[in-house]
């Protein structure tokens, strides 16, 4: 799961932020018809937007990945002695 990559978007897709499952950016794509200096401040929103989406999509893939591990199992509620 740490190696898998997913995308975070913004502004319909024209800021992407591509993270691992280890929560590293990978990469940020920003569409040039954003590259405007007078609205750098939106430009910032969509950033921390398409950021905040790859995190939570990463999040997304690690419950599903912890649901094969564990066969759907709630471990939640288990007391394990470490």
């Amino acid at each position: 799961l740490a190696e898998t990559e997913v995308t975070g978007v913004s502004g319909g897709g024209l800021v992407k932020i591509t993270m691992n499952g280890g929560f590293e950016t990978k990469k940020v794509e920003i569409d040039q018809s954003l590259m405007v200096a007078e609205e750098v401040d939106i430009l910032e929103d969509l950033l921390l937007a398409a950021a905040n989406d790859a995190k939570a999509k990463v999040n997304a893939m690690m419950s599903e990945g912890m649901k094969d591990v564990t066969g759907g199992l709630n471990l939640g509620g288990l007391k394990l002695p470490f």
